[in-house]
């Protein structure tokens, strides 16, 4: 049976995408004309194609296929919800998704875009709902929320699998409301962006977000 999508196959399979270590982005090989990167994130990079721009195509890593089922099987039980994207089929390397418009979080501290408060709310019900399918929604940060007219859509589910609660949205969370105001409508440079970001990501689980914070807030003020 033949898809609108599969006209975008043959490009995807002249691109190569490797991990790195150190939950590090991945690294991408290949160029194909018509085919645009949309994200990339540590195991796999989203792709949309001028044939298909309807669908975005997450690739992912030689070394982290294993994710494409786990992660499809999570779209099966949320379904419907409108808070993430849809997932429209699954093979061994790839997962075809709807494309949705809007950008990260991520871009918008860059770019100085206001985030408001119904992000958050929304953030919370969406979590709420994967629970409420025997999930665990974790891994989830500024990278994985697009603000998409005023609302929320979460993207990346594969650890929804994964038990534990990393506190990553709890962290999140907590910084929006006690420290959004201080960056609010001004651009943040990348640099600093990854500079804390790497910061993060290199605590143990001795984490303390106070501390953290202090830390971040005594550079900010060098700046």
């Amino acid at each position: 049976m033949n898809y609108d999508w599969d006209i975008a196959i043959s490009s995807l399979s002249k691109i190569t995408v490797t991990s790195n270590p150190n939950n590090e982005p991945v690294s991408i090989y290949g160029d194909v004309e018509g085919l645009k990167c949309i994200g990339v994130g540590t195991d796999a990079a989203v792709f949309q194609s001028q044939s298909a721009p309807t669908y975005a195509f997450k690739l992912y890593a030689e070394d982290k296929r294993d994710k494409v089922e786990i992660e499809a099987n999570v779209y099966s039980k949320i379904e419907g919800s409108p808070y993430f994207s849809a997932c429209f089929a699954a093979t061994d390397k790839y997962l075809v998704l709807n494309y949705e418009e809007g950008k990260t979080l991520f871009d918008c501290i860059l770019q100085g875009i206001h985030i408001p408060e119904q992000v958050i709310s929304d953030v919370e019900i969406a979590r709420d709902y994967v629970r409420s399918k025997g999930l665990n929604p974790r891994d989830i940060h500024l990278k994985n929320i697009l603000l998409q007219d005023g609302r929320a859509k979460l993207l990346d589910v594969s650890e929804y699998v994964m038990p534990g609660n990393d506190f990553r949205w709890e962290h999140l969370k907590k910084g929006y409301e006690q420290y959004y105001h201080l960056i609010d409508g001004k651009t943040v440079p990348f640099w600093l962006v990854e500079t804390v970001r790497k910061w993060y990501n290199q605590q143990t689980n001795q984490f303390k977000f106070e501390e953290f914070t202090k830390i971040i807030l005594k550079f900010l003020c060098k700046k």
